[in-house]
């Protein structure tokens, strides 16, 4: 049985892990975190991380930027193994990430979903082969009017994944209105559309002469980011300290 502390475990995506949780009859899920009480659950539910006196084996974090740095001097101290599945962190934020790694097990990832992971794998290869070819590269990603930051985590890790393939490359084009000229031959362009109850749509385009490739996956729910953090904490349980991805859960 693994023991789970939900940070952030009233916003719409801890809600969806206690809703899975509660019919895994591996995990249990002990404490949650966060300061909105307006919804009754099973558990005690503290307003700070470092409140929390209760014991568990991992904690799974979907909450905001501004919550993390708690988060992570909890688990460097406590050595307590964290799914960090938070977006939009700083800079600061993201190297306090590698320094918690070395006292507890970290497992970051842009996106937790099954199919964008193989997405990323597929994309690697696909560069590998047309981007010598002199296709062009794109990319558009949609999601909900809530949503706060653009581009999403997930955008820029499948434009990573293109890029690290090609041994970094790439420049990233967030806003082509800025300048008037042609695309240049080293970059890739990035646009983020919100709008509506959009879960997430990203669409990888290879744009060649007189061909286009393109790879879409859509996410018509948010369970399906939960069923992987779920996976990832059941995965993390007693992993010794380091960073960890969705590729060590999902096996290819």
């Amino acid at each position: 049985m693994t023991r789970i502390i939900v940070h952030g475990c009233n916003g719409k995506m801890g809600q969806v892990i206690t809703g899975l949780v509660k019919e895994d009859e591996h995990a249990q899920i002990v404490a949650g975190i966060d300061t909105y009480k307006g919804i009754h659950n099973e558990y005690p539910v503290f307003d700070k991380m470092e409140e929390c006196d209760v014991e568990a084996d991992v904690i799974i974090d979907f909450s905001n930027a501004s919550a993390i740095d708690g988060l992570l001097d909890y688990c460097a101290a406590h050595e307590t193994p964290v799914v960090l599945c938070t977006t939009g962190l700083s800079e600061e934020q993201l190297q306090k990430v590698e320094k918690t790694a070395e006292k507890a097990a970290v497992l970051k990832s842009a996106n937790m979903s099954l199919g964008i992971n193989m997405l990323m794998k597929l994309l690697k290869e696909a560069a590998q082969v047309l981007a010598p070819a002199g296709f062009d590269v794109e990319l558009v990603e949609r999601h909900h009017n809530q949503k706060v930051d653009a581009p999403s985590g997930t955008a820029l890790a499948l434009a990573d994944s293109v890029n690290e393939a090609l041994g970094n490359v790439y420049a990233y084009n967030f806003d082509r209105s800025k300048e008037r000229k042609k695309r240049g031959k080293n970059e890739i362009g990035i646009a983020a559309v919100r709008g509506g109850t959009i879960v997430g749509e990203h669409e990888v385009i290879f744009a060649g002469a007189d061909e286009v490739i393109e790879f879409k996956h859509t996410a018509y729910s948010k369970a399906v980011f939960a069923k992987g953090a779920v996976e990832a904490a059941k995965f993390l349980k007693g992993k010794p300290a380091g960073k960890y991805g969705m590729n060590d859960v999902i096996q290819f």
